[in-house]
């Protein structure tokens, strides 16, 4: 018996296309994102950082210096662990944390020179390890399910 199968009689009956559509789609879509980020988490460990500082570091490495608040924003992870994260970085000497001059309230996360250079040393490499993974489909299929996620995305 399928997953799809076996999951719609568990739930109590058998479940209309749609409903049996919607359901294969999440279960496909979670194993693709698994083993996606199985790959990429095994891809940033390679260069010595968890994930979450990797994201971190990312972050600051296109945009230099961003509010602490803002991190979590933007990489989806909660305020505990940014800060737990961004005193790791720092302890390294990847990031430092600098008040704002406006407000006391506001500490904005800053790269470091030392965090620049790892991260223009291995961001070129990550990134070709992204493509590799997505290496499986065209340059049209990409934009396809780049738009057909945001779509998804929207709709939640």
């Amino acid at each position: 018996m399928s997953d799809i199968k076996e999951a719609a009689s568990t739930a109590g009956g058998t479940q209309d296309e749609e409903q049996s559509a919607s359901l294969k789609l999440f279960v496909v879509l979670s194993k693709a994102y698994k083993s996606l980020m199985d790959h990429a988490v095994k891809d940033m460990k390679s260069h010595g950082l968890a994930s979450a500082e990797f994201m971190v570091l990312e972050v600051l490495y296109h945009r230099t210096r961003i509010p602490l608040q803002q991190i979590g924003e933007k990489i989806l992870v909660t305020s505990g662990s940014i800060t737990y994260n961004i005193d790791k970085l720092e302890k390294r000497g990847l990031l430092k944390r600098v008040p704002c001059s406006e407000d006391r309230r506001v500490t904005y996360a800053e790269i470091t020179d030392a965090g620049r250079e790892l991260f223009d040393d291995i961001f070129p490499r990550h990134v070709s390890s992204i493509h590799s993974l997505m290496s499986g489909l065209n340059q049209e299929e990409k934009s396809q399910a780049i738009q057909l996620l945001k779509k998804l995305g929207k709709g939640v």
